[in-house]
């Protein structure tokens, strides 16, 4: 997700925009320390800044990861998106369903340009109409998928397709609900 965002990122943004990516190592890492980095950002956050914290979802219940992500934040004192429904807010919690790659199922169109073997056709066949709803897991998925077409043989190398898709997706044609999402909050937070 990092390297995903450290392309796609200033892609989105207006050229006056900053960010930064403070990443976790993974899921267990962020709940174990993401109440403590909030607090420390509630302390002095600067009113026009914004968090937005987002991870795969996994195999975890969507609606419970979200409870728990809105509060913690409520509870470090920041405002979230979901809680004041205005432009105010400090904090949004988005995630990924299922995981990084159902956003590349719904621009597979990058992915064809990216990986020029795969076949355009793959979000037509039953079981990827719906980028978001992929069972068995989408990097699974994704990589059986790019090795049959002769790419990542020996296995998905993950940053760099991550890296590579980024500087390929369109956020107008991304079919996945939860990127779409996820980049509404970006833009707004842009605003």
């Amino acid at each position: 997700m990092e390297a995903f965002l450290q392309v796609l990122l200033p892609r989105v943004l207006p050229e006056d925009q900053t960010f930064e990516i403070h990443a976790f190592r993974n899921k267990v890492g962020l709940r174990r320390n993401l109440r403590a980095r909030l607090r420390a950002y509630a302390r002095w956050l600067p009113s026009d800044w914004r968090i937005v914290v987002v991870l795969d979802r996994d195999s975890d219940d969507c609606h419970t990861l979200k409870r728990e992500l809105e509060a913690v934040a409520v509870s470090s004192g920041l405002r979230t998106r979901s809680q004041t429904g205005r432009a105010d807010w400090q904090v949004v919690n988005r995630i990924a369903i299922e995981e990084l790659e159902a956003w590349y199922f719904g621009d597979w169109q990058a992915v064809c340009e990216a990986y020029p073997r795969v076949p355009a056709t793959v979000p037509q066949r039953a079981g990827f109409r719906d980028p978001d709803a992929i069972r068995g897991g989408t990097w699974e998925a994704f990589e059986r998928i790019l090795k049959r077409h002769g790419y990542f043989t020996t296995g998905l190398r993950k940053t760099e397709a991550a890296r590579t898709l980024a500087a390929q997706v369109c956020c107008r044609r991304n079919r996945s609900r939860s990127f779409s999402v996820f980049i509404g909050a970006v833009l707004e937070a842009a605003a």
